[in-house]
């Protein structure tokens, strides 16, 4: 009797078909694979330098460490004194995020992380990880870029917390198979680049009818979702994804984006902790180490 065979669903070439039981395999390829583990917790015991400011920071020129970057310069920017901040590199590429000290502030070991060692109470120094919970965090302290109005208040958390959610197609979905992976799969490509472009047209709409992301108030929703999608925008991400993705199609992001990159604390925040290409600041310690890099 002959064995009747039938063809892949939708014709697609047959592909990896998972185990059982999923077991680790270390470096098994891909940018990161160094350095990807499936366990937390550190690997090794490195104490975390702390300079003289209350604000220590603890972070990487990625977008979300751009985010909170962004956010202290903007607060310098607008007289807020009391956030002169200590930014330090954390290597992730030489595993610094699996320190013991690093993984004392944040233990899930991804940046930015931050101690405040001048908390309002006057009590003991505070953890802060998580980008959004930085943001916020800094936003109240100081009560700035966060409205206090309760509508305007609730839009802006609504776009900071959709940027959270959406940031991960965008990088660990899109970026990561269109730029990192270590071959190329149409079917992950095709499915999150329909996302990013989705994403973008969720912007584009918002912005069509609003000079910044969350109304007329430039906020830490704007101040989150530039580094991902302005950097998205100005072909700036995924070796110039932005061409693939047709980005110039989106004219109120793009609007946007000109008018973002435009402002000071942006263009310095932007700069911080970035590890390689010009201009760069690696660690930033005050206001002065911008000088004759701006």
């Amino acid at each position: 009797m002959t064995e009747t065979k039938f063809p892949p669903e939708n014709n697609l070439p047959a592909g990896y078909v998972p185990p059982k039981v999923w077991t680790w395999e270390p470096g098994n390829g891909g940018a990161f694979a160094s350095i990807n583990r499936p366990t937390a917790g550190p690997t090794h015991d490195k104490e975390l330098p702390v300079g003289k400011h209350p604000l220590q920071l603890y972070s990487l020129g990625t977008p979300n460490g751009q985010k909170v970057t962004i956010l202290l310069e903007e607060l310098l920017e607008a007289g807020h004194s009391g956030a002169e901040y200590d930014a330090w590199m954390i290597k992730i590429g030489d595993g610094d995020q699996f320190g013991s000290g690093f993984v004392g502030v944040n233990p899930n070991s991804k940046i930015p992380a931050m101690m405040d060692h001048a908390p309002k109470d006057g009590g003991d120094p505070i953890r802060l990880f998580e980008s959004g919970s930085i943001m916020t965090y800094l936003a109240e302290k100081f009560g700035a870029f966060l409205p206090t109005d309760l509508r305007a208040r609730a839009e802006t958390f609504n776009w900071l917390f959709w940027q959270m959610g959406s940031a991960p197609f965008l990088g660990g979905g899109f970026g990561h198979f269109y730029a990192y992976a270590p071959i190329k799969i149409q079917y992950a490509i095709d499915r999150y680049a329909m996302e990013v472009k989705r994403q973008m047209d969720v912007l584009n709409r918002q912005l069509a009818q609003n000079e910044f992301i969350a109304g007329s108030q430039y906020s830490i929703a704007d101040m989150a979702i530039w580094p991902w999608y302005g950097r998205l925008a100005q072909h700036g991400a995924y070796n110039d994804a932005g061409e693939f993705l047709s980005v110039h199609e989106y004219e109120h992001v793009q609007r946007w984006t000109r008018q973002l990159a435009e402002r000071p604390a942006i263009k310095r925040g932007s700069i911080v902790n970035k590890p390689s290409g010009e201009p760069a600041l690696k660690e930033r310690h005050a206001a002065s180490d911008f000088d004759g890099i701006l």
